[in-house]
């Protein structure tokens, strides 16, 4: 009852009209990033970190749940009129609905999209309404010990995942630390890696870090790749789902919920991972096996819910652990840390307003988008006319005058294309970015709770091995990082 309680303070918070304004902006915002190829909610939101600074943070994150949520219903909308996915996740969707556009079946492809992620999105969001709470409850036994270990677990989870490699993924998180541990130590007061620059004594602004390698740095390299023009599949057919299609579509909406939500809860867990277990998983329950690949609409419905339910999975750890467990998390938790706000156990305790006010934004946007794309999906693929030179430049511009706007400091404007260029290269080489980020966030944190577990223990490393909790997780962060070498070596 007490949940529902502080639910419906949040809702009070998120039907305010300014914070319903921000919503609309957010998921229309988030739709249109998602529609065009390339560019995700990371970049978006990482663009808009500036605005951090001048907006409170309420409306922000209201802002920034919107767009994270309309990205990954967008992705949709190109993958089945283009075959040309928006998001990495909506690769699964290209396979069966643009076949379904092909065959005169688009309308109900992005029918069954777009009400499948708005039913994942709605189970999501009780997901976190009601896990985060008792998640808190459990964190809140945690000693410095564990938060370290915790913190481990997630470096090599987010480094053993992403990439290609598990070298390159550690060496991203390797950078990432190393920028979080410039400036001036907290406890001796002695600045390090500063290269004499006053402007670098309070450290590098995560907001630069995370505009140079996401915004600069992937359209440095978006507009290095040749372009392909891809054929607009155009809208034919009814434009609703027949009572057959409803039948089919159900029961897949309902698995790829299920599926979705738990993979994005865990570290690195992604959105990629859930969407082709669902697709494998309604290949083999279908009565009509034989439409795989040549249209299923079970092919559409169940993938679609599990991208979506695995951005709602995102959001517990994030907000209850403070862990992120992707890119676009982590740039969301750069924001909370402009705020001053620590995500964390006692995040709900200390910024109830805020987190019960983000989390009813997530139901209002749910419907929000469902009315947005079940009759724009046309409107949206347009988007794609946009040339890509006046894209691109204008995400420079705007990435620019943004990071100016922070501080005035012509420091930050070459930190910002330095680390993009560094960005650049990251993607050409296929190095993962996100672990950068995270290690520049997390590092810190990790380096403080480290420090305090060795004052708390005298000095005695044991602690970290004592204590269940955290011999546990650093026992599991082993295995993640040595299992697949394991795997590898024996296949």
């Amino acid at each position: 009852m007490e949940t529902l309680s502080l639910l419906a303070d949040g809702f009070a918070v998120a039907l305010q009209p300014a914070n319903l304004l921000w919503a609309i902006v957010g998921v229309t915002l988030g739709t249109a990033v998602g529609v065009l190829p390339g560019l995700g909610p990371a970049l978006t939101i990482a663009l808009l970190l500036p605005i951090t600074f001048h907006v409170p943070a309420t409306a922000a994150f209201i802002l920034f749940a919107g767009i994270y949520y309309g990205a990954m219903y967008g992705g949709s909308t190109t993958s089945i009129l283009l075959n040309t996915p928006g998001e990495s996740a909506t690769i699964i969707t290209a396979l069966e609905g643009h076949r379904m556009a092909r065959k005169g079946r688009a309308a109900a492809a992005l029918a069954t999209a777009a009400i499948g992620s708005f039913i994942a999105g709605t189970i999501g969001t009780l997901g976190i309404t009601f896990l985060a709470p008792p998640l808190v409850e459990f964190a809140l036994q945690f000693g410095p010990a564990d938060y370290f270990a915790l913190m481990v677990l997630a470096f090599i989870a987010v480094s053993a995942v992403l990439g290609s490699s598990v070298l390159r993924g550690l060496t991203s998180l390797a950078l990432g630390i190393l920028l979080g541990l410039i400036g001036i130590d907290l406890q001796t007061g002695q600045p390090r890696f500063t290269f004499g620059l006053p402007e670098l004594l309070d450290g590098i602004n995560v907001i630069v870090v995370a505009v140079g390698l996401f915004a600069v740095g992937e359209t440095l390299y978006l507009a290095a790749r040749p372009q392909v023009n891809a054929t607009l599949t155009p809208l034919k057919g009814k434009a609703w789902m027949t009572r057959e299609d409803w039948r089919r579509s159900w029961k897949p909406w309902l698995r790829g919920s299920a599926i979705g939500f738990p993979f994005g809860a865990l570290p690195a867990g992604g959105a990629e991972v859930p969407t082709f277990v669902s697709y494998f998983v309604e290949k083999k329950l279908s009565k009509h096996p034989e439409e795989f690949g040549h249209g299923a609409i079970e092919g559409v419905a169940g993938p679609e819910a599990a991208n979506n339910a695995s951005a709602a999975g995102v959001l517990v750890p994030m907000l209850a652990l403070g862990l992120p467990t992707s890119a676009t998390a982590a740039i969301i938790l750069s924001a909370f840390q402009s705020y001053g706000i620590n995500p964390g156990p006692l995040l709900l305790q200390n910024q109830p307003e805020l987190v019960w006010g983000l989390i009813a934004s997530l139901y209002v946007g749910n419907v929000m988008l469902l009315v947005l794309n079940l009759p724009l999906a046309g409107l949206w693929a347009k988007i794609l006319a946009i040339p890509s030179p006046w894209l691109y430049g204008g995400i420079l511009v705007f990435a620019t005058i943004g990071t100016y706007g922070i501080s005035q400091s012509a420091v930050d404007l070459v930190l910002l294309y330095l680390i993009g260029g560094v960005g650049y290269l990251m993607r050409r080489f296929d190095f993962p970015v996100a672990p950068t980020v995270i290690g520049m966030i997390l590092g810190p944190f990790a380096e403080q709770e480290f420090r305090r577990a060795l004052t708390i223990s005298g000095g005695d490393f044991s602690v970290f091995v004592t204590r269940p909790l955290s011999a546990t997780l650093l026992a599991s962060a082993v295995l993640l990082l040595v299992l697949p070498l394991l795997l590898r070596r024996r296949a």
